[in-house]
């Protein structure tokens, strides 16, 4: 994915590569289920987003637009799937090798959750509870000036996202079942020692200079 001034051609997305290798994120995370994850899940929300450009060109071009619902709905939900996935790889990182929130994140966090447990406590029963399949995310909300939890069950519904989010959490059992079958707070409780909190940083400080799009990378 790109920055805030290029622009991707139509169909022309592409699957990002890992930060790391598959076995980086292990005993948290095991080799087989980050590789089909990433190589399998992310890359068929890659493939649906093309495929869903492209029938959209090809409508316009036609004037024939008798499956846009379908097709708005694909690219709503490829595109979407895409976005997250693409931010959820870069905020983890090797088993504690991304530190603790740096300065500007712990701040924000301070002010609005009162602590830092108080905000781990909240973010993983939002992501724990999320009904079915879906995210917690972290956001930056440019209308209040602060960060917000919120629950994303379907993550193609985008209108309930205010700013850009800057810390993710797949919840999809696609994420962790192969581990840790239904246990999914067991998932959620050892994810956190694999936050990358120098790329969380990044994004924070972004946001709020207004230069993170609502879904860069």
């Amino acid at each position: 994915m790109l920055g805030p001034q290029a622009s991707v051609p139509i169909g022309g997305h592409k699957l990002p590569p890992l930060p790391y290798g598959y076995a980086a994120l292990e005993p948290i995370i095991d080799r087989e289920t980050l590789e089909i994850h990433h190589n399998k899940h992310h890359k068929a929300y890659v493939d649906g987003l093309n495929k869903a450009e492209i029938a959209l060109m090809i409508s316009r071009e036609s004037g024939d637009y008798a499956y846009i619902k379908f097709w708005e709905k694909e690219l709503a939900f490829n595109g979407a799937g895409h976005i997250l996935h693409s931010i959820y790889w870069t905020i983890m990182a090797p088993l504690d090798a991304g530190g603790s929130p740096r300065c500007e994140t712990q701040l924000m966090i301070d002010s609005y959750f009162g602590s830092l447990g108080a905000f781990k406590a909240q973010f993983s029963e939002a992501a724990k509870t999320v009904e079915g399949s879906g995210w917690g995310v972290l956001i930056y909300n440019l209308a209040f000036g602060r960060l917000e939890i919120l629950q994303c069950e379907k993550h193609q519904n985008l209108t309930q996202w205010s700013g850009p989010p800057v810390l993710v959490c797949d919840v999809w059992e696609h994420a962790y079942y192969l581990k840790y079958q239904n246990r999914r707070p067991d998932y959620v409780d050892a994810w956190w020692r694999l936050v990358n909190w120098y790329e969380v940083e990044r994004r924070v400080l972004l946001a709020k200079a207004g230069r993170l799009p609502l879904f860069m990378t």
